[in-house]
């Protein structure tokens, strides 16, 4: 069971290492945004730590995921088909399907997430324009880039 564990803590540790590179953040910008210490994550990411509820909620807010989506990675949930959560779970899938596919670059990623994203909030109607008046394009700013002090075009030169 314990190796079965360090398994699941490495694989989340990964998937917080390819969303943070994804939100073009270095470690120290997301220790910032989180109020976490620079190498407590970075041992997250290498999948030494078990993270609380709290440190989830934190690199949610941070890495713009959804708390289930952390907290299913992590292991901590279970994902049930039929259930009630069902929408939310297909739309995770596809934003980690579209964040984990090699074939494209990290601008095209981030333009399909605004573009699912922006669909997938606003019902899904072809004409419709995203709520903050971007009609779902990906140059668009949310709270977090302003946290940063930019935008999620990747223009900040510094890598992963």
């Amino acid at each position: 069971m314990t190796s079965q564990w360090d398994a699941q803590m490495e694989a989340f540790g990964a998937f917080i290492r390819s969303q943070r590179r994804l939100a073009n953040l270095t470690l120290r910008q997301l220790a910032e945004l989180t109020s976490l210490s620079n190498p407590y994550l970075s041992e997250l990411e290498r999948g030494m730590h078990q993270p609380t509820v709290r440190v989830l909620k934190q690199l949610s807010s941070a890495l713009n995921v959804s708390a289930e989506m952390l907290l299913a990675e992590a292991g901590l949930l279970e994902r049930e088909a039929g259930g009630r959560g069902e929408d939310r779970v297909s739309s995770d899938t596809v934003e980690r399907a579209i964040r984990t596919d090699d074939q494209l670059d990290e601008t095209q990623k981030a333009a399909l997430l605004a573009v699912y994203q922006s669909m997938a909030k606003g019902g899904g109607t072809g004409g419709s324009s995203s709520r903050d008046g971007t009609g779902g394009a990906a140059g668009g700013s949310s709270s977090r880039d302003s946290a940063r002090g930019g935008t999620s075009s990747g223009m900040s030169g510094e890598p992963g």
